[in-house]
Parts: C-alpha cells; structure tokens; sequence
C-alpha cells in the first residue's frame, strides 16, 4: 500500500483526529449510558444490590485495563508496521494480538469461578451483597470473551484507519444492552426475574454480539489480514506487544488498586462514602468517556505519522487533542457544580446520602480538567513508544499521591476532607505530564522531519 493514499498520512490533523475519534467518543458515550442504567435499574432493586456492583467494579475495571493494555500495544506496532510500508508483519502482530485476548479471557473466567467469592467476602460482610456480587462476577467473566474479542476487533480495525467499525461494534453491543436489562433484571414479558444476574447477562449478551460484528469486519478488511493457518505463537511478537502494552495495562490496573484502596478507606471514615463514590464513578464515566475516545483516536494517527517520521503532524495532533479534552473537562466539572444533585438522584439516594453526596461531587469535579490533560498527554506518550512516562505518572497520581494525602486528611483534618486528596493528586499529575511531554519532545520529536 502506498503511504500517500492513507488518510493518516494526508488528511488535514484536526481534521483526522475528529474522523477518527469522534466514533469511539460516541461509542464510549454508549457504553457509558448503560453502564450508567445498569446500576440505575439495579438501584431501584436495593441498596444492597447497588453496593454489590460498585464493589465489583473494581474487578471490571482490572479487565477493561488488560484488554485496553493490551490493546494498547497492537494497535501501536500494527499502525507503525503500515507506516513502515510493511502490512505482512502488521497482519502477524494482529494475528498474535488475537492469540493474547482468548488467554486474557481464560484468566478472567479463572477468577470468576474461583475467586469471586472470597473477593467479595473481603470487602463485604452483608451476605446478600456477597450473593448478589458473586453472582455478577461469575456471569461477566465468563461471558468475557465477547469483550475481549471485541477489544482485539476495534485494535485492529483502528490501526487500519478505519473508525467506523469500532463505533458500529460498540453502539450495536451498546443498544443490545440497553434493551435486555430492564426485561432480565426485572422479568419483563414473560422473562424470568434474575435481577442483579440478569444486569451481568445483558451485558456478557451486548458484548458477544459485538464480538460477532467485530469477527465480520476484520475478516473483509483490506489492509490487512490475520495469518491463521498454520498459526503458531511468535514469542518474539508477543514480548514486542506487552513491552508497549503492559505499562498501558499497569497504569490502568492503578485505577482498580485505587478504587479498593478508598473502598476500605472510606468504610472506615464514612457510611456513605462507598455509595457516593460508586455512583459518582457512574456519572463521571460521561465526561470521561470521551476523553478515552479521543485517545482511541489520538493513538494510531500519532503511532503512524511517528513512524513516518512527520514532526509536524505529530505536534499537531497532540496539541489538538489537548484541547479537545481541556473543553470536554471544563464542560463536565459546570454540570458537577451547577447539578449535583439531579445526578445522584439517578441512584435513589437517600436524603443523607444526597447532602453529603452533593458537595462531594462539586469536589471532585475540581479535579477534571487537570486529570483530563493529563490523559491526553499520557496517550501520547504510549504512540511515541515512552509508555513507562505514562506508567510512572500514574503510578504518582494514584498511589504516592492519592492514597497517603487521602488518609493524612482522614486523620488529621477530619473525614469531610478525603475528597480533596483526588484533586491535589490530579494537580500535580497535571505538573509532572507538562515536564514529561517537554522532555519527550527535546528527545524525540524535535528531530522528525517538518512538513
């Protein structure tokens, strides 16, 4: 293939980053939607179900961060490999990146048979939330293998150019969701009644259909092609993928590490804090969803046209994104502030639960448009093949930072004060991700080609 006849190689910049992430926003936006109307149905079931789902998302989010990980690392290599004119290695990289999400999803089904229980026995000592989370634990894992296969399909179809596909696999998957929750949670025409366990069907359902579109458009995509006769795994490929990816999914994984780690912290300060903190997750997944969107799109095109040796592309791209993200974030942290409490009534909050959970969310929502840079330039950072720099800053955000300053408020300015340590943290990540992106472009960029 001629690079002169890909669109990442000659479409405008601005132009390119909203072609190619304004489907995965969408997309993302959908998913956010119902994951939002997952613990909306479940609320109005009891509170106990609720906080059965806000323990286990956790253990979703440590998924989501090995298939977007990992992900991280095939899109990367199958981009560079088309920007180096070399699309028989982009089709190998693809092919082993298929390999490494059906293992992915193998461990995930392990922990779902065999850990779910003892997981949720540690953060709980409610036997109907221990029930009621095992039994979402189980069903998600094992239907796991619908997101994974999904995550793999959109890597790839991303690398190619192509940002239609991934928004078509996650929109359709999105919808099926949506759909089949309110009929199996609560046993709509003719359905049995299942509850918390028909939350966890609907979705594993959502995402296998997804699964089914994503095996369809890879398969008649043209650029390239996955090399499954005769396969056999390249350990040398394989290395290649986890060495991008795995700061990616390690970086990610911090988030889990944080969301355990202020579950037993605020359990120890506060009786509504993991209620208030699980919901807010669920609304501020609408402001940051797109921000993951745009670094969906941001990944490739920078991947690429680094390889292609583009400097002024590259700053283009960057900078642009940035300010995409500066804007979305400004955006969500006036909706925190200005209605905080239509958000938390989503949840049927209770009127103790709402006062409280009202200054909390104007709190956090301080942290916004620091954090939302920062993710941007992180994503970066990954294209440019520096993913330890994004590995170590979230490292600081997340455990350095967070944690002890949320704990030394807890003890020593009093409990209403915990939430501050998410925007001290975010503020200096802030800090740190400038220095970073200066340094990276002293080393890296400065010396591609202007065009």
């Amino acid at each position: 293939m001629n690079q002169s006849e890909n669109k990442m190689a000659i479409m405008p910049v601005r132009r390119l980053l909203i072609h190619m992430s304004w489907p995965p926003m969408l997309s993302m936006l959908l998913q956010a939607l119902y994951n939002m109307v997952d613990s909306i149905f479940v609320a109005q079931l009891n509170g106990a179900a609720f906080i059965a789902l806000s323990l286990c998302f956790p253990v979703q989010t440590l998924m989501t961060a090995i298939q977007a990980g990992t992900g991280v690392g095939v899109n990367a290599m199958i981009s560079r490999r088309l920007g180096e004119k070399r699309p028989e290695e982009a089709g190998v990289m693809a092919t082993n990146g298929c390999f490494l999400y059906l293992l992915s999803w193998l461990a995930f089904l392990a922990f779902g048979l065999f850990f779910s229980r003892p997981f949720m026995m540690l953060y709980s000592e409610d036997p109907v939330v221990i029930e009621y989370g095992v039994q979402y634990l189980m069903i998600v894992t094992a239907t796991s293998i619908g997101s994974c296969m999904q995550f793999a399909g959109e890597r790839i179809l991303q690398a190619t150019g192509n940002a239609i596909g991934p928004m078509v696999i996650q929109g359709v998957g999105a919808i099926v969701n949506l759909i089949l929750d309110p009929i199996l949670i609560f046993g709509l025409f003719g359905f049995p009644r299942l509850e918390v366990a028909g939350a966890a069907l609907a979705t594993g359902f959502g995402q296998i259909v997804g699964m089914g579109i994503a095996l369809v458009l890879v398969y008649r995509n043209q650029m390239i092609k996955l090399k499954l006769r005769g396969f056999r795994p390249d350990k040398t490929v394989i290395l290649e993928i986890y060495r991008i990816g795995m700061p990616a999914i390690a970086m990610q994984s911090l988030f889990t590490l944080m969301t355990l780690g202020m579950n037993k912290l605020l359990d120890i300060f506060t009786d509504t804090g993991v209620f208030i903190m699980g919901a807010y997750f669920k609304i501020q997944s609408f402001i940051f969803m797109p921000v993951f969107g745009l670094n969906n799109g941001l990944t490739p095109v920078v991947s690429f046209n680094y390889g292609a040796k583009n400097q002024t592309r590259v700053v283009g791209l960057i900078r642009f994104a940035v300010t995409i993200a500066a804007g979305v974030m400004v955006g969500g942290m006036l909706i925190f502030l200005i209605l905080p409490h239509v958000l938390l009534s989503f949840f049927d909050a209770d009127q103790t639960t709402l006062e409280e959970g009202v200054r909390i969310l104007r709190i956090l929502s301080l942290s916004f448009l620091p954090c939302g840079v920062t993710l941007v330039l992180c994503a970066a950072f990954q294209a440019l093949g520096s993913s330890m720099l994004s590995f170590g800053l979230s490292i600081i955000r997340q455990v350095v930072i967070l944690m002890p300053v949320a704990m030394i408020l807890g003890l020593f300015v009093g409990p209403d004060m915990i939430w501050w340590a998410f925007c001290i943290s975010e503020s200096i990540g802030f800090a740190g991700a400038l220095l970073l992106y200066r340094r990276l472009y002293q080393t890296k960029i400065a010396g591609l080609e202007k065009t």
